[in-house]
């Protein structure tokens, strides 16, 4: 009998229940070939390797992350509920020493889903990430936490639940989005005031190959995490980079996805995107199960592959190459940077327009941030959509100071609940509670 040189714990959640629509790309049947392909390959006969059952993740984890309007329910299914679950179950499997690293095959994703949630975008409803992290700090205390998000697409709600969070460090490794949804993490996404340089953005060409990817782990990802020196580190495992995807443009492959786990070595992952689910699914994550398992995975290989799937042009080559080299230098000089975004400003304000494709709606947010040398800062959001909602949404950051927190608590007495027709909500992540009014 094979033996896993790393205990492993997995989680399924295929959500055969749910689906957007029955011919949408996140449909029941996403994860039906990769759980048969595991079964297939006796993953779970492995000496070492270890299946856990999700549970429903409670209304105060969502609470803790998120502002949905009006609350939870009205913007989740059980299904949702059961893969945020499934992911702080994963979590805790690491957290308690059952296993050495935990993989969450999870159905619905989540990393679309901001702070405040009017609805669907992005396939996404919770953070299932940003909801397992939040608990893990709650319940056992870890503090630095890396997000390596290797998603097609860019992470934006994750970005944006992290954007004030120095002790989160938020990297995407995405398809640059002047090409794909949803058009956003550049170079200058960099973090909020206080956490100005712990959100990093690597927008790849589209057709970029094996070599690009790995080259990026090698050269930038790994050494902004020896830099942060994380408690742990999570990879959002997104798996529409694989050159077969039907909704992306990228070359990556069964094995490259093997290998960048691989040398990453994240203490947990867990499944974001990924929409070929018969020609890549089933192979990429049969691939990062054996190398979280420290198990041998050279074998793993597609049907249809062939090394010119996943070549890359020397044009693609040397622009990946600049673009680490110029977001690694701007890393390294994130004080600096952030002195002068800053200045002498006593709070930071920024318009957004944050459109929800599921639901065809469009949110204007405009919010304020205190500046503040000792925590994320006291943040408020005036979020309308144009549908009429318009709500008013207060966060105390976990680490809030004196100040911010006083300033946040007054805030929310003194607005008028007239002002704002769906209400005025306080998230106070100091004393783990959602208010609204």
């Amino acid at each position: 009998m094979y033996k896993a040189a790393r205990r492993l714990g997995l989680v399924f959640f295929p959500a055969f229940d749910w689906a957007i629509s029955p011919t949408h790309p996140e449909r029941e049947e996403r994860l039906l070939y990769t759980q048969d392909q595991v079964l297939e390959e006796g993953i779970l006969d492995i000496d070492g390797i270890y299946e856990y059952r999700p549970r429903l993740a409670a209304i105060a984890d969502v609470e803790r992350v998120h502002v949905c309007v009006p609350d939870v329910m009205s913007r989740v299914t059980e299904s949702h509920l059961i893969a945020a679950g499934g992911a702080i179950v994963a979590a805790e499997a690491v957290l308690k020493g059952e296993v050495d690293k935990a993989f969450a095959i999870v159905r619905p994703p989540g990393h679309h889903a901001m702070r405040i949630v009017h609805g669907a975008r992005g396939f996404c409803n919770i953070n299932i990430e940003a909801i397992m992290i939040e608990y893990i700090r709650r319940h056992y205390g870890k503090k630095r936490i890396a997000i390596v998000d290797t998603d097609c697409h860019h992470g934006d709600g994750s970005q944006d639940i992290y954007w004030h969070d120095q002790d989160t460090l938020y990297i995407s490794l995405h398809q640059d989005g002047r090409t794909l949804y949803p058009g956003t993490g550049f170079l200058n996404e960099f973090g909020g005031p206080n956490a100005y340089g712990y959100n990093l953005n690597l927008p790849l060409p589209p057709e970029t190959g094996e070599e690009g990817f790995l080259y990026a782990l090698e050269h930038f990802i790994l050494p902004v995490l020896a830099d942060f020196k994380p408690d742990l580190v999570i990879n959002s495992a997104g798996q529409d980079n694989h050159y077969t995807d039907p909704i992306t443009n990228m070359r990556f492959s069964a094995q490259g996805y093997a290998r960048l786990n691989d040398r990453l070595q994240p203490d947990i992952a867990v499944l974001e995107g990924g929409y070929s689910i018969e020609g890549a699914l089933p192979y990429v994550n049969v691939g990062i199960i054996l190398a979280l398992a420290g198990l041998d995975y050279s074998g793993i290989r597609e049907p249809d592959y062939s090394p010119a799937r996943v070549a890359q042009s020397p044009r693609v080559s040397d622009y990946i190459a600049r673009l680490c080299d110029e977001t690694y230098q701007a890393w390294q000089q994130r004080e600096t940077l952030r002195a002068e975004y800053v200045r002498d400003k006593k709070e930071i304000s920024r318009r957004r327009h944050i459109y929800y494709d599921t639901e065809g709606l469009m949110e204007t947010q405009e919010e304020t941030t205190l500046v503040c040398d000792t925590c994320g800062g006291l943040t408020w959001i005036d979020s309308r959509t144009d549908r009429g909602r318009h709500i008013l949404a207060i966060f105390i950051p976990r680490n809030a100071c004196p100040r911010c927190q006083e300033e946040g608590h007054a805030l929310f007495e003194r607005a008028s609940a007239g002002a704002y027709r769906d209400g005025i909500y306080l998230q106070d992540r100091v004393a783990d509670q959602l208010l609204k009014k």
